[in-house]
């Protein structure tokens, strides 16, 4: 059994939080096994959290001729309680929730009914919203499940918020978590200080998407002076499409920033927040504006095994021109990042029944 109190104490202090692949074989057809694959090697990594539904598991999941979003949801909650019931952990379950509002409150009650503890609620593909629809869209949502709230990248299909939007964010009695991913330091200040001065921010924790940013959006603590007194906020996890790969390291990564932040923190780190943004590049493919993102994602887990190839739903979503000769690169060049050793230990396990 996922204990709930336990799954939310987890989100409070901060875990590594996966985004979720699609696992597709080479006729574009879903493939349950492998998909539960993913989910194993996500948990027995030590993941504390999983998000699915979101971005990296592909939006045309939810296209009336594809059908996957209700049973995809069903397979990862079958895994996580399993899992529960065979450790005793827990896990924090987050599933995207997206579209106009009443799409949104449709993913956000079936999520509900399966026992998902939060609705990660993207702002995407609503540029005709005002701030004010969004918080509107935000407060009904939330009155149906508690909601991380997502500050998306433009690239993406995200927008900039004001300062005061996410004061107004911030002051919704069921936003328990907030993602950072617009990709831009004056952008993340604006959230974390909305944050850090709201009266509930003790009640909100701060989740990095930040995929430039990772290791330095760890350690750093964010203090601003207000009205002659101090206040602190930081980042105390990450939900990022970037760990859905070498997620055991990404654990350990999450460990040893929580160990010094707030301290002198070790040139190492510095040194290794600047070869996990390298890698990041490569697998978003950075350098063609993000378009072979997910195949990136996809072609590292085929390597491992885990997957059986970079299959998207979207045939033209691939691999760009000379992505898979960077992730050559980061390969050779980070060693110590990734962790196939731990994959291939156990990948057998992983696909059995």
């Amino acid at each position: 059994m996922n204990d709930i109190k336990k799954a939310q104490q987890q989100l409070r202090e901060g875990c590594v939080i996966p985004a979720i692949p699609l696992a597709l074989d080479a006729s574009r057809k879903w493939d349950p096994r492998r998909q539960r694959a993913l989910v194993r090697y996500y948990l027995a990594a030590g993941s504390g959290g999983l998000a699915v539904g979101v971005h990296t598991t592909q939006f045309e999941i939810r296209r009336e001729d594809v059908g996957l979003f209700r049973p995809l949801l069903e397979l990862v909650m079958e895994e996580v309680e399993a899992f529960c019931t065979r450790t005793g952990n827990a896990v924090f379950c987050i599933a995207g929730a997206c579209g106009p509002v009443e799409q949104a409150l449709e993913e956000a009650r079936f999520a509900k009914i399966l026992g998902y503890h939060a609705a990660l609620l993207s702002p995407g593909g609503l540029a005709d919203h005002s701030e004010g629809d969004h918080v509107k869209r935000t407060c009904k949502v939330a009155e149906v499940i508690p909601v991380v709230a997502f500050y998306l990248q433009t690239a993406v299909g995200g927008r900039r918020f004001s300062y005061d939007y996410w004061r107004r964010i911030c002051d919704i009695p069921d936003v328990i978590a907030i993602k950072s991913a617009p990709f831009d330091r004056y952008q993340t200040l604006d959230l974390v200080r909305a944050a850090a001065l709201s009266p509930r921010r003790d009640e909100i924790s701060l989740y990095t998407g930040n995929d430039d940013n990772i290791i330095l959006d760890l350690l750093t603590t964010y203090r601003f002076t207000h009205n002659g007194k101090e206040y602190e906020k930081g980042f105390v996890g990450g939900l990022l499409g970037h760990w859905a790969v070498w997620t055991q390291r990404a654990v350990q990564q999450l460990e040893e920033a929580r160990k010094v932040r707030g301290k002198g923190i070790p040139a190492e780190l510095l040194t290794l927040a600047q070869q996990v943004t390298d890698s990041n590049g490569v697998f978003f493919d950075v350098a063609n504006n993000f378009q072979g993102c997910i195949a990136g994602v996809h072609e590292v887990l085929r390597r491992q095994g885990l997957l059986e190839g970079i299959w998207c739903l979207n045939p033209e979503e691939t691999l760009s021109l000379g992505q898979s000769e960077e992730i050559d690169r980061v390969y050779a060049m980070y060693p110590d990042l990734n962790d196939d050793i731990f994959v291939k230990e156990h990948l057998e396990r992983w696909l059995a029944g």
